[in-house]
């Protein structure tokens, strides 16, 4: 994974429930766990921006419902710093289910903006963002 142009804060807990921001199917979700994360030995994991999680379906189509996806947190509501000195927050925790495990995402679109760093990390996932932010 390549690295993002931005100081990321902890955004999610494991657990957190977040909004599916794409048209995949899927309405809310959970975080399980975090891929290729950096952590401390005994701190649990988190995500932040641009992240590779994996995420259960709460809420959606009945067939999804349970199954567990990978994803890219695309928006958090934690702050966090860029490298020009800027903060950035967004008013929800969202992410975008993917397909397979070379990132190209589930759905055809995605709701509401995105933040720049996933444009870094993840362009097919940007490619099909309404808004870069």
């Amino acid at each position: 994974m390549k690295a993002i142009s931005a100081r990321a804060s902890r955004g999610l807990n494991l657990g957190a429930t977040m909004v599916a921001a794409d048209n995949s199917g899927a309405k809310i979700v959970r975080l399980v766990s975090v891929k290729r994360g950096k952590s401390t030995k005994g701190r649990q994991q988190y995500a932040k921006i641009a992240d590779w999680v994996k995420v259960s379906v709460r809420k959606g189509l009945p067939e999804m419902k349970g199954k567990v996806f990978d994803a890219i947190l695309v928006r958090q509501k934690k702050s966090y710093r860029r490298l020009n000195g800027e903060r950035v927050a967004f008013e929800d925790n969202a992410v975008a289910l993917l397909k397979d495990e070379k990132g190209n995402p589930k759905g055809t679109q995605i709701k509401g903006a995105i933040a720049r760093e996933v444009m870094e990390r993840w362009p097919s996932v940007a490619k099909i963002a309404a808004v870069v932010y």
